[in-house]
């Protein structure tokens, strides 16, 4: 790579699946001192190519999984050097592995500190260009000492990637490896081969979305897997209802640990799997203590800092915080001012110190009558026992006014009416919060970081 160009302010962007391959590419161009982008699955085409000319990519590297994708995106690009992480078409690069089998085995003498970029992680949206989130070497070194992430004294940890790299996987496996424990890799989140592979490899560290440990829970094979090798499930990035997360302690075991967080903060606060009793007003499970080093205030629109109890918007401030928005100075002002972000978020503090998040501030839906933060709502929808999996969206009707749409995934064998949830929802929360239109579906879509994909939902009742 350094014989390509790569070097300290260059960038390496990778086009790769959860392959050995992509994490040891990922590795070496650290090494070599360059950024590192990784480009999200979900993504389309043009979406990729923008990314990829924003970073101002030097090298371009493609996995075997991505030769496909590759054919479609590199007439859109321009970029210097496009090589192939193992043997591939001519017309896309040439292999970098077997280029580097004839080069010193010897770590380069390059010369990072703190305040050198480490890598741009992108949101992730699906249409539109998503924010490039600059991470430096020092914010991103202080969350390999969170106590937490360390395996047991004696029993390094055995992780496996069953999610993208490109996301918090890539991070738990850097966070493995450090510890001295070994990374399991598998190409797509399956959740049969999911506990096939906790059984068979002695999986001690898994980390999960919300969806995704619902669709282990659900899976028929769940009552003859042995799971007792987990040492810990992290799951976070959006809600999951109370019930859901008993019922998952129940079949895990305590070993479930609630992470609220995100790119620009990296780490904000933890739940660990004794306090999972810790239930908000809305019925939302608490996202935990600020973790060690972090600081949350719970502030008015104004910045006013509010008192125990009442919602706003979480700021926070720690060493861990994103160096801003990649290119995007005016945007980074509006979120980091005085050394405090604004995550965007709405939650409170209880009066034991527990935060609790009520939604994304930009999901809130604004109806007559009042303001419906979606993931009350599913919190509760999904308590009801005809509803699998349930998302909870805002659609603006010709005269702008906002109406709550609910997509729900069926539990097997039944099929819940819109008469039925509405009577459901409005004797537990009120008339306001009730879903105006039910959507049945098989599955919730899922963003490119496996989210509850609410954009795509909207699109689809549009038409």
């Amino acid at each position: 790579l350094i014989a390509r160009g790569v070097g300290r302010g260059t960038t390496v962007t990778l086009l790769t699946g959860n392959t050995p391959e992509a994490l040891t590419a990922r590795y070496a161009a650290t090494l070599a001192g360059a950024r590192v982008v990784s480009l999200y699955d979900g993504m389309s085409v043009p979406v990729l190519a923008e990314i990829v000319a924003s970073v101002d990519t030097t090298v371009l590297l493609v996995d075997a999984e991505r030769f496909d994708a590759a054919a479609e995106l590199l007439p859109l690009i321009d970029v210097p050097t496009v090589l192939t992480l193992g043997p591939g078409p001519e017309s896309i690069g040439a292999d970098v592995i077997a280029a580097s089998a004839h080069r010193p085995a010897e770590p380069p003498a390059v010369r990072l500190g703190p305040d050198d970029d480490l890598g741009i992680r992108h949101t992730g949206g699906t249409t539109g260009i998503p924010k490039g989130i600059l991470g430096l070497h020092g914010p991103y070194r202080t969350i390999f000492d969170v106590a937490f992430f360390a395996g047991a004294p004696g029993e390094p940890p055995r992780f496996l990637a069953a999610t993208a790299l490109a996301h918090l996987a890539g991070i738990m496996a850097d966070l493995a490896l450090y510890h001295g424990g070994l990374v399991v890799l598998q190409r797509t989140f399956e959740p049969g081969e999911v506990l096939a592979a906790i059984e068979r490899e002695r999986i001690t560290d898994l980390w999960v979305l919300p969806p995704l440990l619902h669709r282990l829970l659900d899976h028929p094979a769940i009552s003859r897997t042995d799971v007792s090798s987990l040492r810990k499930i992290l799951y976070g990035g959006s809600a999951s209802s109370p019930t859901r997360v008993r019922e998952a302690l129940k079949v895990f075991g305590p070993v479930l640990i609630g992470v609220y967080g995100m790119s620009e903060a990296q780490l904000i606060s933890a739940l660990p799997s004794e306090e999972h009793d810790r239930i908000g007003h809305g019925g939302q499970v608490s996202v935990g203590r600020p973790a060690d080093g972090v600081e949350v205030e719970i502030r008015d629109v104004d910045g006013t800092v509010l008192p125990t109890g009442e919602q706003g918007e979480v700021h926070v401030r720690s060493a861990s915080l994103m160096a801003g928005y990649w290119k995007q100075p005016d945007l980074t002002a509006q979120v980091l001012q005085d050394g405090w972000l604004n995550t965007g978020d709405v939650g409170y503090f209880d009066e034991d110190g527990y935060l609790y998040l009520a939604d994304r501030a930009k999901d809130l839906i604004i109806v007559v009558g009042g303001h419906v933060y979606p993931s009350e709502v599913e919190d509760l929808l999904v308590s009801h026992p005809a509803i699998a999996q349930c998302a909870v969206f805002g659609v603006r009707d010709a005269q702008q006014a906002e109406h709550v749409h609910v997509a729900v995934v069926p539990a097997p064998g039944q099929r819940p009416e819109l008469d039925e949830i509405q009577a459901f929802v409005t004797a537990r929360k009120g008339r306001i919060y009730a879903p105006e239109v039910l959507h049945l579906v098989d599955e919730i879509p899922l963003t490119a970081v496996g989210k509850p994909d609410k954009k795509r939902l909207r699109q689809s009742v549009a038409g």
